[in-house]
């Protein structure tokens, strides 16, 4: 039975497929790339370097500049990988609320999306992956095998952000979390290019009330019925 090279994830913030997307990856032996990384790491340069991030034309000179690199977690603090910026371990820092609020804005910019959207596909296309993101099934990797989509209702999601947040000590906001989210959501879902949708041939799970276990179960039932329906093609 061969499971697909190229397993697409896509989904809002906080529904649960950054997580199911680790364990599955690494339950079958794949690499773990979510690719929202890369458009955090630019939010945070701006934050840092002081470009405001309506600046479309700065921001998409810092995408160009900016050297990302991903790699397998350093430390035992409850991160999937390690994200370095110019050098610069930036895990966390690019989990900020204040990332949180603007990603949005820099990920719709058609200059930075080209950019990254050039380094997933070369990673992507390598095979034997899953990508997490929000434009994966759609755009980065249209022939991606297999195409879920996961949601979950906004105020479960804030809350799962929010637990997050204060699991790792930092003081948040349930309240502004919510309204930074539902923000985020029609942003990405309204932006004119790469709009945040599921692709049509894509599964959709729901993860309100379920645990990640059980919506990891869901991937892994699917890939093994499409691993099946494959091999029973390649037989008839």
């Amino acid at each position: 039975m061969k499971i697909p090279e190229i397993i697409a994830i896509d989904g809002p913030a906080a529904s649960g497929k950054s997580t199911a997307g680790r364990l599955l990856a690494e339950r079958f032996g794949y690499l773990y790339f979510d690719t929202g990384v890369l458009y955090r790491a630019v939010t945070w340069s701006a934050l840092q370097n002081g470009v405001a991030v309506d600046d479309e034309e700065g921001i998409v000179q810092l995408a160009k500049e900016a050297h990302i690199d991903v790699q397998p977690p350093s430390k035992d603090d409850g991160r999937a990988y390690d994200v370095y910026l110019d050098g610069v371990d930036v895990t966390w820092s690019i989990r900020r609320p204040e990332v949180d609020a603007t990603v949005s804005v820099v990920s719709a910019y058609p200059g930075v999306r080209e950019i990254l959207s050039a380094q997933q596909r070369r990673i992507g296309r390598r095979g034997r992956v899953v990508m997490v993101g929000r434009d994966i099934g759609t755009v980065v990797l249209p022939e991606a095998e297999v195409k879920l989509y996961l949601v979950a209702s906004v105020e479960e999601r804030a809350r799962r952000r929010y637990d997050e947040l204060t699991a790792r000590g930092e003081e948040a906001s349930l309240e502004a979390i919510t309204q930074s989210m539902r923000r985020r959501d029609r942003l990405d879902s309204s932006r004119a290019v790469a709009p945040l949708k599921p692709a049509e041939d894509a599964v959709i799970i729901k993860t309100d009330h379920l645990t990640i276990k059980e919506v990891l179960d869901q991937m892994e039932r699917l890939l093994v019925e499409k691993a099946g329906r494959s091999t029973s093609k390649e037989q008839a």
